[in-house]
């Protein structure tokens, strides 16, 4: 038995585990959540507070699906007075509230935000064990010196046991699709919001640089995959709440989303969701 101390800052056997099932026929990706499969589709728990782990003052929560060609996630968002301004693509959108996706590869991992709006902020993180080896250094999109490349080495968390990152700010995911829909009334807090959901579909065949260790694409029956879902606010719960503003499907233990270690599991099922088989 190892008595190797496990580097992360919260607790390896607390990471949440969430199996993705199968969906009958692609959504219409307009935010809304109305097909019957996200109704079937098994909800995470009411987020967490991204470090400490304690309840949250709204409620949020997501869940995802699959088929051949798209990975497909959706968020429900409680918020009583909806705001967004973003409009423009790879605005910093964490500067607004906004929910964000995270999908980890074996050498680089995929960043997804969208406000309530449904503008799109994205980046990907290339670890820098990795570029060479795994030839992200052939890519000219990878360059060292393509538009918004720079060094990156987290946020909160910033001596990975890994090491740096190559982050690439400029860059797109191909094929991608999101958007948001609002329950209620959108920059007016003269009433009251219910919410505001959110609905993503990324296609497999654009995540080959998530896949240079050489897993399925699209992913084969029990195959997992690490991915974080979160919710960043402008504004903090009423004290004595702990609110850090960053809430999580499974917490972080720091105020840090580029820990791909601390993502939950999602383990892939061939089972139509809500059936049999």
């Amino acid at each position: 038995m190892s008595d190797k101390r496990w580097p992360f800052p919260w607790p390896e056997d607390s990471i949440a585990h969430y199996t993705a099932y199968r969906v009958p026929e692609p959504p219409a990706i307009d935010g809304r959540l109305d097909e019957a499969a996200w109704g079937l589709a098994p909800r995470s728990p009411r987020f967490v507070d991204l470090i400490t782990g304690k309840p949250t003052v709204h409620d949020t929560r997501a869940a995802v699906l699959w088929d051949d060609t798209h990975l497909y996630v959706g968020f429900w968002v409680e918020e009583p007075f909806v705001e967004a301004k973003l409009t423009e693509r790879d605005s910093l959108i964490w500067s607004e509230n906004d929910i964000e996706v995270f999908v980890a590869g074996a050498d680089a991992y995929y960043e997804l935000e969208l406000n309530a709006l449904g503008t799109i902020y994205e980046a990907l993180f290339v670890w820098e064990d990795a570029y060479e080896r795994a030839g992200f250094s052939k890519a000219p999109e990878f360059s060292r010196t393509a538009p918004g490349a720079k060094p990156w080495n987290g946020v909160g968390f910033d001596k990975h046991p890994r090491g740096p990152r190559l982050g690439l700010f400029n860059w797109d995911m191909p094929g991608l699709r999101a958007a948001a829909a609002v329950d209620g009334t959108i920059n007016d807090n003269a009433d009251r919001d219910r919410g505001w959901t959110a609905e993503i579909a990324i296609p497999w065949a654009s995540m080959g640089w998530l896949a240079t260790d050489g897993r399925a694409l699209p992913p084969r029956d029990g195959d997992t995959w690490r991915m974080d879902f979160s919710r960043f606010n402008t504004y903090r719960g009423a004290k004595p709440a702990e609110d850090s503003g960053g809430w999580a499907w499974s917490a972080h233990g720091v105020w840090d989303s580029h820990v791909p270690e601390l993502f939950p599991h999602v383990h892939f099922s061939t089972k139509v969701v809500g059936g049999e088989g």
